[in-house]
């Protein structure tokens, strides 16, 4: 017995196939006619599109969604912009709080403050009243922590990375995120999860990658948030990244032994490998490669014995290079040609060259690389002109020319280092810092929907065409249409940018293989 039919019918739909339909009807959890409203098919039951915009549904391709939905519902930083605000904020958060309670934030960024000195550890701790705390940077690559946490985590003093000030970097950070984080309770862990796909939904998000390990987060909650996948939110699609892991990642039911397998750190804590040095740093230094080349070739070995997908995060291009090294030696051993069919992934790819975006090409590598780290930290004045310089600065996130040469790209927002939102990472892939690195919108739309498919081998998927998996966006576009996807830029030219005042789409209702798992109050 067949499930009841729907209609959707009196929209516009991104359909390039047919791009005069204006109804879709979903049976069975697929598309199974598109056309014009005159020749609709009978339906069990029938949806009034009244004009909106229907697309296929986002792929967010790199997410953290328990730290996503704690800071959803715990102490967000990213709007203070002073080491006095944030210590106020801190204390007003903490008032509220057992006095065993660990304080966990996130967001506060010391490069857009107009005097980046950061609070130290006892300043922290009066604040949170003699509380723990823990205060991830907007990167999660350090975090400011206080007197109390410290003192919690003996340990800490001889790892890498340890400054007595509270910001820790590189493997203290671990140390210090491992304890704050063991305090957050199952129930707790399990709302989170779903705080965060739930917004996702909401944002038009059908399926999210998770990436997850043993520096960022344990096997309970990875499995645990694989567990929901597609229970009335997004389906969601594990990485696990751990070196040799390729086992693990399996049994953990992950897709891919990779995401965040650290080959380096980020640029905002200084700990991104790159070739030439930081600016704002100490004299010479050029933050931490964590992996080798060797290292890289034995992952990638171990991932094809088990024929699971790899990957490393690396933003830096020397971390980015030593990765590329190891996929040389791999394919050695490999083949060329079996590497390009794993679609192994690199993770953000900021700091680019010309020869590291032709490696990407040679070994099918897909660069999952997240659009907002342009728009937030690219350009004059911003982050990454203080640690490279504007010329560096420019060259980063060079997602147009990556597109350009062919490239597999996959969108996300590497939520809560971003925040998930699909279109605003759409614009800020067409409206990148440098005009030479803008990629269309209509590109930039299937790097974040089809492409975050295509990253996890499911190359159907994505589009809205008969036989399809029904699963798409319905959207109220307050710019207007154009071609069957949103106006998303001014039409001034002048007037066009990273900081575009054109209103973004708002999502109505969000459907996963035929399911509702968002629908906004007041819609039918």
């Amino acid at each position: 017995m067949t499930n009841p039919s729907t209609l959707y019918r009196g929209g516009v739909l991104h359909c390039p196939a047919d791009p005069s339909a204006t109804a879709l009807l979903v049976r069975d959890g697929r598309i199974a006619w598109l056309g014009a409203d005159a020749d609709a098919p009978v339906a069990d039951r029938v949806v009034d599109l009244g004009g909106a915009l229907v697309t296929p549904a986002f792929v967010d391709a790199h997410v953290h969604a328990t730290d996503t939905g704690l800071a959803l519902s715990g102490l967000d930083l990213s709007a203070v912009r002073s080491a006095g605000e944030l210590v106020d904020a801190v204390a007003a958060f903490a008032a509220g709080l057992p006095g065993d309670a660990v304080v966990l934030g996130h967001g506060w960024d010391e490069s857009t403050w107009a005097v980046p000195v950061v609070p130290d550890a006892a300043v922290v701790d009066r604040a949170a009243g003699g509380r723990r705390v823990y205060l991830s940077q907007a990167s999660i690559h350090s975090a400011l922590v206080s007197a109390a946490l410290l003192a919690a985590c003996p340990e800490v003093v001889s790892a890498a990375g340890y400054d007595a000030s509270g910001w820790l970097r590189r493997d203290a950070h671990h140390v210090v995120r491992a304890a704050a984080f063991a305090s957050v309770t199952r129930a707790q862990r399990v709302a989170a999860q779903r705080r965060a796909l739930e917004h996702a939904a909401s944002l038009g998000v059908a399926a999210v990658h998770e990436c997850g390990g043993p520096d960022i987060s344990d096997e309970e909650d990875f499995t645990g948030l694989l567990a929901v996948s597609g229970a009335g939110v997004p389906e969601v699609y594990g990485y696990w990244g751990e070196l040799l892991g390729a086992a693990k990642a399996r049994d953990l039911g992950a897709v891919g032994a990779g995401g965040d397998l650290f080959a380096d750190g980020a640029l905002g804590s200084r700990t991104a490998h790159v070739s030439a040095a930081y600016l704002d740093g100490e004299p010479g230094a050029c933050g931490h490669g964590y992996v080798s080349a060797e290292q890289v070739r034995d992952h990638l070995l171990d991932c094809a014995a088990h024929g699971m997908q790899g990957g490393f995060h690396a933003i830096g291009d020397a971390a980015i290079g030593t990765v590329l090294e190891g996929f040389a030696a791999a394919a050695r051993t490999l083949g060329t040609d079996r590497v390009r069919a794993a679609r192994h992934r690199v993770e953000h790819a900021e700091i680019m060259s010309k020869r590291l975006i032709a490696g990407f090409v040679e070994y099918g590598i897909v660069a999952s690389m997240q659009p907002a780290f342009d728009r937030l930290w690219g350009g004059a004045g911003r982050m990454y002109e203080s640690r490279l310089g504007l010329a560096r600065s420019l060259e980063s996130n060079p997602m147009g020319a990556m597109h350009g040469v062919g490239v597999a790209l996959a969108f996300g927002s590497d939520s809560p280092v971003t925040p998930i939102d699909p279109w605003g990472s759409v614009r800020a892939a067409a409206a990148h810092h440098n005009p030479g690195q803008r990629m269309s919108v209509r590109a930039a739309f299937a790097a974040h929907s089809r492409g975050g498919w295509r990253a996890v081998h499911l190359d159907n998927e994505g589009v809205l065409a008969l036989g399809a998996p029904a699963t798409f966006a319905v959207w109220d576009t307050p710019a207007g249409v154009e071609r069957g996807l949103p106006v998303l830029q001014a039409e001034d030219p002048e007037a066009r940018g990273p900081e575009d005042p054109t209103p973004l789409p708002v999502c109505r209702a969000t459907v996963l293989r035929g399911d509702v798992i968002y629908q906004r109050e007041g819609t039918s």
